[in-house]
């Protein structure tokens, strides 16, 4: 019982997608991630990893629990990298169709999601662990599945769907926040 209490940490999101994506890769790496319901602080910061730490250095201080913060960013090639590290404004301002307005005349469709997941302890420094998936954006959005960006970005390791056409079991065998997670769950669980 004592060893199970140990592996547990708090996952503050506010977003319940990340928290249903996240509780799935940890509980197949033994790691109970309990929702911790706190808006995540956040700063202005090119690096989605300074973003994740701050975050998760805030909610340790404030809550004095263990827990894992995690931001996350679409790159656009085309765009040079927009909207990257603002990519929840720039959803929540300009939406999908904003993006795929911006891309409209453009050939070249790469982009790659980024995740950060930063972990930290009542005062303590974060560690970070970072996932990237590469993929190209669709000409319109598709699937009902995911959150944000998820509509329209294919990734190359998939059969041609966009993340919001899998089911979460199928997104996190390729995804950047599940690639993210489960390096974070890997190190957790022979440190704890």
């Amino acid at each position: 019982m004592l060893r199970e209490a140990k592996r547990t940490v708090y996952f503050a999101t506010g977003n319940r997608g990340k928290y249903i994506e996240a509780v799935r890769i940890a509980s197949a790496h033994g790691v109970a991630l309990k929702h911790l319901r706190l808006q995540k602080q956040e700063i202005q910061s090119e690096h989605i990893t300074d973003i994740a730490s701050f975050a998760a250095t805030h909610a340790a201080a404030s809550t004095l629990k263990a827990v894992v913060a995690e931001d996350a960013g679409l790159f656009v090639k085309g765009l040079s990298g927009f909207p990257g590290p603002y990519s929840s404004y720039v959803f929540d301002t300009l939406g999908l169709r904003g993006i795929l307005r911006l891309m409209q005349n453009m050939r070249n469709r790469e982009a790659l999601f980024q995740a950060a997941v930063a972990y930290c302890e009542p005062r303590k420094r974060p560690i970070c662990f970072a996932g990237v998936v590469g993929g190209t954006l669709a000409r319109r959005p598709r699937g009902s599945h995911g959150f944000g960006f998820d509509p329209i970005f294919i990734p190359k390791e998939g059969d041609g769907r966009t993340f919001a056409e899998m089911s979460t079991n199928e997104k996190n065998l390729c995804s950047h926040r599940a690639r993210a997670f489960s390096k974070f769950c890997r190190w957790f669980a022979s440190n704890r």
